[in-house]
């Protein structure tokens, strides 16, 4: 295998575009790739002949325009290059206007309300920061997502816009440094978890097949107790797999860098390298199919599920977030000079704000049905956000605080952000705390809350946006002052001061954090309803409009499409929880019962004690009882329930989830005790050890 050759193979990269493209037209492209600025149209039909006769030659028969829509997944419409000339001659053609603009039919995709039903117009424009590729014989253009009226009805441009609004704040920043810089990005690393079982297994269980995750299921006796499956050795088939996906992502230009085996059985990881942030996110939309794909030519399901078993740890993904400049500089790296760790210290001072007065936005990011199983777990963060920067840096935060001397590894005096020289911060400079949300790990933070199946444009609208602002706020400051220095040194000391309450280091799993995060006034939103009623709240909104990347309008509608996918995704549940207990478990523990009662009647018919027989015959029919009432109530729960789309998403937490529960504890309390003979699905211990 030849990686460098196959790497990037199916992409239409700045390799391919420098080779086939004119050098006006290439230098065009950069423009709007590199710059932001916009696409000059005169270049759309050269870029076009030259991006189909690329894909043709790679056998692609059909283009799309590959957009996300609200629904948290990708979306394709497919076109074949097939045309007839004049003459009734069929050719392959491909023209400019079908390369920027699309029309799918957008009275399907959430809205929110933005839309009726009968308003059907969309329209999809082309992204050029995000590279075209080739995907299963057709040539899939990146695109954004919008409604005939021009509302946003996707996730990828309020991240474009919000990578705007962070690159023009941090632009004005560094001017203040002396150094002028055309773009600044925010870049990103997704950590992917997710869960390999036997496609036999999956197909059996309706709750996976529906729902993603195990509805049902008593533990097994083996968990994750022995700790021997975390970077234990892989198994040959999953390394199989593993070698194929990276393959396929390698072809399509994403940079799958590591993997390894999970705490859970049959839990792994993969993660790429560092990427800008509109480039990562469909990298790994992009990532999440092809799991799905590989698994199934390997014979596996791949379950992207947050919490697809009970009791075991669920999957996550790992936001690993800097900032980057056109010239490669990293914003978060503390440097060596006294210039760079005051500008270090400005930097970290404004994700520091922006993390304190958005927390709200940051837990609403990640907000989900499946993302409150694993939350505050004992396996995740919990739904506290914090941020974790590490004895040294703590020190360091602390003396400029409280205006004292700093007494680290390599010095002992005042810290002047002017003039003073910040100690040398080793990459590693403290351990890591995997319960902090929001760590810094040396020249990045990483943002742990993200679920697995997760979009991470939200996740980084909310933190681009957020700390584009405390930027704002500081250049504003900073820029008209007498004494550059002095201010500086006032402006990091007040803001620090009056977000220090954020930085926790400590074990975010204890009793007493939730108790001195209360203390502290943070937020502690178990629950996604309980977080989704503060999305619109007046300083979310104002946030959004002052920095254009959403509307109020804009902001409604996610507001609305967020609580009815919670309350969706809690009635589909429910629903095959149902389905299940009623023509799968009960029949079965009723078959399974009377097979105890014949043998009761045969053995005393013969004069044999039945004792045995009896008591486990009593004990099922009683659990059969209880689970029978219990699968009545879940039903009367969800015939029932207020119509309102924000009570209805209370109404779900708060009557059908315990209603589920309730149901799922009778009937794991049969699991534990019916003959395996007559259990109708595969059982944790089957499905989590596989050969």
């Amino acid at each position: 295998m030849n990686v460098p050759e196959m790497f990037g193979s199916m992409v239409f990269n700045d390799h391919v575009m420098r080779e086939m493209l004119p050098k006006k037209v290439y230098q065009s492209l950069q423009n709007t790739m590199i710059e932001g600025k916009a696409l000059d149209e005169d270049v759309a039909d050269i870029v076009a002949a030259a991006m189909k006769e690329w894909a043709v030659g790679k056998g692609a028969t059909h283009f799309t325009h590959w957009f996300q829509p609200m629904t948290g997944i990708t979306a394709e419409k497919h076109d074949s290059f097939l045309t007839v000339d004049k003459n009734g001659c069929v050719i392959m053609d491909f023209s400019g206007k079908e390369l920027t603009k699309g029309e799918p039919d957008a009275s399907s995709f959430p809205s929110g309300g933005l839309r009726a039903t009968f308003e059907a117009r969309g329209y999809t424009a082309w992204d050029p920061t995000s590279y075209a590729f080739i995907k299963d014989d057709t040539l899939c253009i990146p695109t954004a997502f919008c409604s005939y009226t021009g509302q946003i009805l996707d996730k990828k441009t309020p991240l474009l816009r919000s990578m705007d609004a962070i690159s023009c704040q941090a632009v004005r920043a560094l001017a203040l440094f002396g150094k002028h810089v055309k773009r600044v990005n925010a870049t990103i690393g997704a950590e992917q978890e997710y869960f390999l079982i036997d496609k036999e297994d999956y197909a059996r269980r309706l709750d996976l097949r529906l729902a993603g995750r195990t509805l049902i299921g008593a533990p097994a006796a083996k968990g994750q107790e022995m700790e021997d499956h975390y970077f234990g050795s892989i198994r040959p088939r999953v390394k199989a797999f593993m070698a194929d996906l990276d393959e396929e992502l390698w072809k399509l230009g994403i940079t799958a860098k590591t993997e390894h085996n999970e705490v859970a059985p049959c839990q792994h990881e993969m993660a790429p390298i560092f990427d800008n942030a509109n480039k990562a996110t469909d990298a790994n939309q992009l990532t999440m199919e092809m799991m799905k794909k590989v698994a199934e030519r390997h014979g596996f399901a791949c379950l992207l599920h947050e919490k697809p078993f009970e009791g075991i740890n669920g999957s996550g993904k790992h936001n690993n977030w800097a900032l980057s400049t056109d010239e490669g500089e990293n914003l978060l790296d503390p440097g060596r000079t006294p210039k760079d760790n005051a500008q270090f210290l400005l930097f970290l001072t404004a994700v520091i704000k922006a993390v304190d007065e958005y927390q709200d936005l940051l837990r609403i990011s990640v907000a989900s049905a499946g993302n409150d199983h694993r939350l505050g777990a004992n396996e995740a963060p919990p739904a506290i956000v914090s941020m974790f920067v590490g004895d040294e840096l703590g020190s360091v935060i602390e003396s400029i605080i409280e205006d004292k001397p700093f007494r680290g590894r390599t010095s002992s005096s005042h810290l002047d952000i002017g003039t003073g020289v910040l100690p040398k911060l080793a990459r590693d400079n403290s351990d890591r705390n995997r319960t902090s949300p929001f760590a810094f790990t040396g020249n990045k933070f990483e943002f742990r809350m993200p679920g697995s199946s997760f979009n991470i444009a939200c996740t980084n609208v909310m933190l681009n946006t957020a700390v584009a602002d405390a930027l704002k706020d500081f250049c504003d400051e900073l820029e008209g002052a007498d004494d550059f220095n002095a201010s500086l040194n006032a402006l990091v000391r007040r803001e620090l001061g009056e977000h220090r309450r954020i930085l926790f280091n400590g074990n975010g799993y204890s009793r007493e954090w939730e108790d001195e995060a209360m203390r502290r006034g943070l937020s502690n939103y178990k629950r996604t309803p309980d977080a989704l009623v503060h999305y619109c709240d007046g300083k979310n909104v104002a946030l959004f409009r002052r920095h254009k990347v959403y509307t109020e309008e804009e902001m409604e509608s996610r507001l609305e499409i967020s609580l009815d996918e919670y309350r969706k995704a809690i009635h589909i549940e429910a629903g095959t929880m149902v389905e299940m207990l009623r023509r799968q478990i009960i029949p079965a523990a009723l078959r399974f019962s009377s097979s105890l009662a014949s043998s009761a009647q045969a053995k005393e018919a013969i004069g044999v004690a039945a004792e045995a027989d009896k008591a486990l015959c009593a004990r099922v029919s009683s659990l059969c009882d209880e689970l029978l009432l219990r699968v009545d109530e879940l039903d009367r729960c969800m015939a029932s329930g207020p119509s309102g789309t924000m009570e209805a998403a209370f109404y779900a937490a708060d009557s059908i989830i315990p209603a589920m529960e309730a149901a799922r504890k009778a009937s794991d309390s049969l699991e534990m005790i019916a003959d395996r003979s007559f259990w109708p699905i595969p059982t944790y211990s089957e499905i989590l050890f596989y050969v």
